[in-house]
């Protein structure tokens, strides 16, 4: 297939697959998080280590809904593919934490990197990297 075909055909796709994991962290679901990755998946949050495969990556998840509730919205700005199995996604994402310890609840913006493989029939993140765009406080 040729690259601006296949740009064409699955941008949508991975669009869904972003939209996906925005849904997954506002429900706070480390399962629909973590299926949305490939199995040798890495995260690479902001001031914590990096995670690599499905264990890793449920327990970083885990963690993390433990710490905090999102309510954030997912901005798509750009899909742009590699090849027919690699691309890169930019995205923004903004919104509302709650610290689950305090109740406290403060805003939450960032900026996030993705990269997407194709396996299979299904886009997956394979690497995704985040950091805030607040302010420093």
């Amino acid at each position: 297939m040729p690259l601006q075909d296949m740009a064409a055909s699955d941008k949508k796709a991975i669009t869904e697959t972003l939209l996906a994991y925005g849904e997954a962290l506002n429900n706070s679901s480390t399962k629909d998080a973590v299926a949305l990755y490939a199995p040798d998946g890495v995260f690479m949050a902001q001031n914590a280590p990096t995670s690599i495969g499905t264990p890793a990556l449920t327990e970083a998840y885990n963690f993390v809904f433990k710490a905090i509730t999102l309510s954030v919205k997912f901005t798509v700005h750009e899909v742009v593919p590699f090849n027919n199995e690699w691309a890169f996604a930019r995205t923004s994402s903004a919104g509302t934490q709650k610290i689950n310890a305090t109740g406290e609840t403060s805003n939450e913006a960032n900026q996030e990197l993705f990269v997407m493989q194709k396996n299979g029939a299904e886009w997956k993140i394979a690497r995704y990297c985040f950091s805030t765009t607040n302010p420093p406080k």
